[in-house]
C-alpha cells in the first residue's frame, strides 16, 4: 500500500503544513506546483526532501487559486484549464530534474479533485494536458470519477486512492469539502478507517452502509492541528497490522 501525502504547500513566509514530518511517513509526496499553494523556493525544497528519503514525487495541480487555497470551484474554459495543468508539470518537472528526482505521477488538489469526479468537460482538459505533457504519465485520483476514466482510455496507467480521513456517500464518492460532515476528525477512527480500507478494501458510509474501495493508495494528512500526529499512528497502525509499504508509481 501506498501513503501519499499533500506537501509544498507553504508560500513566502507563510507555512503550511508538516513537512519534515510528513517526508518520513509517506511513501508518495503530492507537491503543490504554485498556483494553489507553493512558491519556486518550496517546490525546491520539497524535491529535495523527496529526493534524499527516496519518496516518489507527484505534481499536485490545483486551480490557480491562492487566495482560497484551492478549495473554491472555478467555472474555466478548456484553455485556461488545459494551459494552467501544463504550467505546473513544466514548473514542478524543471525543478525536481534540476536535483536529481522526476515527477512520476499527476493528482489533482481541492476543488479541482472534487470537480473532476462528475466533470467531463474539466476531466479531459486535464488529461488532455497530462497526456500532452508525458503520455505515459500515471495519474492519482479517486475511483469512478470522470478524470481516471477518461486517463484510462488515454492510455495512463491510473491507480485510485482512499481518504481515512474523509467522508463517504454510499455510490463509493467522496462527500464535498463544502459540508460540515466531509472530514472526520476523530484520530481513533481516522486509524481504524486506515487500516480497514489497506486490509480489507473497504471503507463506512455516511449512511452506515458499507462501501468498497480496493485503493492502491491511502493519503495521509498534515496540514492541519494534531494531523501530523494521526499520520504517524496511521502508518504504525498499517505496520502492525502487517502491510507492506511502497509507492505505487
Amino acid at each position: 500500500m501506498d501513503l501519499n501525502a499533500d506537501v509544498g504547500q507553504s508560500f513566502g513566509s507563510w507555512t503550511a503544513g508538516g513537512d519534515p514530518a510528513m517526508f518520513q511517513l509517506a511513501t508518495s509526496a503530492n507537491v503543490a506546483c504554485g498556483l494553489h499553494a507553493g512558491d519556486p523556493v518550496t517546490m525546491l525544497d520539497s524535491c529535495r526532501a523527496a529526493y534524499e528519503l527516496d519518496v516518489t514525487v507527484g505534481a499536485h495541480i490545483g486551480y490557480r487559486d491562492l487566495a482560497g487555497y484551492g478549495l473554491r470551484s472555478l467555472d474555466m474554459s478548456f484553455d485556461e484549464l488545459f494551459g494552467d495543468v501544463l504550467y505546473q508539470l513544466g514548473a514542478l518537472d524543471g525543478i525536481a530534474h534540476a536535483v536529481g528526482a522526476s515527477v512520476d505521477f499527476v493528482k489533482p488538489h481541492g476543488a479541482l479533485y472534487d470537480a473532476l469526479i462528475h466533470d467531463a468537460e474539466q476531466a479531459s482538459a486535464v488529461v488532455a494536458a497530462v497526456n500532452a505533457y508525458d503520455p505515459g504519465l500515471p495519474i492519482l485520483g479517486s475511483a469512478g470519477s470522470e478524470l481516471l476514466k477518461q486517463a484510462k482510455e488515454a492510455g495512463h496507467p491510473v491507480f485510485t486512492e482512499a481518504f481515512a480521513d474523509r467522508a463517504y456517500f454510499a455510490d463509493g464518492t467522496l462527500v464535498p469539502l463544502s459540508r460540515e460532515d466531509a472530514i472526520v476528525h476523530d484520530v481513533d477512527t481516522i486509524v481504524e478507517r486506515a487500516v480497514r480500507l489497506a486490509t480489507q478494501g473497504e471503507v463506512v458510509a455516511i449512511d452506515g452502509s458499507v462501501v468498497t474501495v480496493q485503493p492502491d493508495s491511502l493519503r495521509i494528512h498534515g496540514g492541519t492541528p494534531g494531523a501530523v500526529e494521526a499520520a504517524v499512528r496511521v502508518r504504525a497502525a498499517l505496520e502492525a497490522a502487517g502491510v507492506q509499504l511502497e509507492s505505487f508509481a
